[in-house]
């Protein structure tokens, strides 16, 4: 087939990028599908549900097209096409109804015995008691704002954890065993990250290592948060699991930014002021809106990162920044007034700890206390861009760069040390004279001193900082120097 077809698509997690009900167009070899399953709706009913759309090649064979042929927890079919555009318009596939061996009532039939009617109604009553339980998970689940961490959804009608927020549920279970690694571009305390491809693309497999499943089933949970896509957040494709009896690999599927962490980014690439602005204009925007609370019937919790430092921001080809790395995030739950903070084991890196957590002193009930310890945090950010930039003359040196506190503390500093020098001392990072001549520069370094300040009320949120830097964000591309 030399060209895609064009299907109908309906539901929004059918169609492209979850678009309104309408058109799409399959890969080449592609196919148009329908399918009708029975879901359990908000009130724990069942109800028939219909969706439409286009199937890659790959995909028609083991998870759709003889869907059918197989036992379902729900009932469901699928129907597929490939004769021509819109063909998916006439499938009308039909759920199968029940046998009348099991509707009617064994004992009342003639020629079965008292044997087969014992079987038949525990048979019955076992299935009760399963629908039963599984109704009243869903229904705690729903309570308490949890959702499945992987791909390993209940049933078909978690197709989607929220606007944007990565892949249905039911591709996402398939997509470790389409993952080929390339080359592995980095480690760390957690595991290790690799370029790979996916159906043609590039992307980035976050590897976990087994000690850390409480980092990758936070990290899901936190990604899978409803409204949590954002140009500023690193984007979530899918989280799996692979593995056979004797090892495990827990991934999380992500965007690939061929540019790097920052940190590395800076080390090797000077800025100018627009650049630098973009960037920070573009940083502290996804810090808001992950800080920020949406009300509303599927709203979003307010989460904090616990771990902001530059090794956690990718630069984008466009020369704005992603926030990543969500494995320490909490999140307050409003309807019951706490933050949910989830088992783990890692803490957050020592260099960039804000004083309250260094002097074991931050409020773990008042989740403002974490908000602001994310911006003490990025106000040393903030510090390492600046050293990069350079301002007036092009010619004036600009300062290599270097990691907060480089010249007080080693480079793994200890908790005692960074206690020493933050709380104790009360030092911050110094600020070159030229910073304080020069605008931008010098309003970055009014917001960085009020970012870490060492009193957490004093300190600014990210709405307010965003709001300074709007009128610098020209939006323009990196560019070298």
């Amino acid at each position: 087939m030399g060209r895609g077809l064009v299907c109908e698509c309906l539901g929004a997690a059918a169609c492209p990028d979850g678009a309104a009900n309408g058109t799409c167009v399959t890969q080449p070899g592609g196919y148009c599908f329908v399918a009708v399953e029975e879901v359990l709706d908000d009130n724990g009913l069942v109800v028939v549900d219909r969706s439409a759309g286009c199937l890659p090649p790959d995909e028609s064979g083991f998870m759709q097209c003889k869907s059918s042929q197989v036992p379902h927890q729900h009932p469901k079919v699928i129907e597929c096409c490939f004769e021509s555009d819109l063909c998916n318009r006439r499938l009308s596939p039909q759920l199968p109804e029940l046998s009348p061996d099991v509707t009617e009532t064994p004992g009342l039939r003639g020629g079965a015995g008292p044997s087969t009617a014992l079987v038949a109604g525990a048979l019955c009553v076992a299935l009760l008691a399963a629908c039963a339980a599984f109704v009243l998970l869903c229904r705690r689940r729903r309570r308490a704002g949890k959702r499945p961490p992987s791909p390993p959804a209940p049933h078909a009608a978690d197709v989607s954890s929220g606007s944007g927020s990565g892949l249905p549920l039911l591709v996402q279970r398939t997509v470790a065993k389409q993952i080929q690694m390339v080359e592995s571009i980095g480690k760390g305390r957690y595991g290790e990250v690799w370029l790979a491809r996916w159906r043609g693309e590039r992307v980035a497999v976050k590897v976990f290592f087994t000690t850390e499943e409480a980092s990758w089933f936070r990290e899901t949970e936190i990604y899978q948060t409803v409204l949590m896509r954002h140009e500023n957040i690193l984007g979530f494709i899918a989280a799996d699991i692979k593995g056979t009896g004797s090892w495990t690999q827990m991934l999380l599927i992500t965007d690939y930014h061929e540019n790097g962490s920052l940190h590395d980014y800076l080390q090797t690439v000077v800025l100018d002021t627009n650049s630098l602005m973009t960037m920070a204009y573009s940083i502290v925007s996804g810090l808001a809106h992950l800080h920020m609370d949406i009300f509303g019937t599927k709203g979003k919790p307010a989460i904090a990162h616990r771990d902001i430092k530059s090794k956690n921001i990718l630069v984008k080809r466009n020369g704005q920044c992603a926030i990543a790395d969500f494995g320490l995030a909490v999140r307050y739950v409003a309807e019951r007034n706490e933050v949910d903070i989830a088992p783990n084991t890692r803490v957050g890196t020592r260099r960039y700890m804000a004083p309250e957590v260094l002097d074991e002193k931050l409020d773990v009930s008042n989740f403002e206390a974490f908000k602001m310890a994310d911006m003490y945090s990025l106000g040393l950010v903030l510090w390492e861009m600046c050293r990069r930039c350079w301002s007036g003359d092009k010619a004036q040196s600009v300062e290599p760069y270097a990691l907060p506190y480089h010249e007080l503390v080693p480079p793994d500093p200890s908790f005692e040390a960074m206690h020493g020098v933050v709380v104790a001392a009360g030092l911050r990072p110094p600020v070159p004279g030229r910073w304080l001549a020069a605008e931008p520069l010098s309003t970055l370094v009014t917001l960085m001193h009020e970012c870490w300040h060492a009193n957490p009320p004093v300190r600014l949120t990210a709405l307010r900082v965003k709001k300074t830097l709007a009128k610098y964000n020209t939006e323009t591309t990196v560019k070298l120097v």
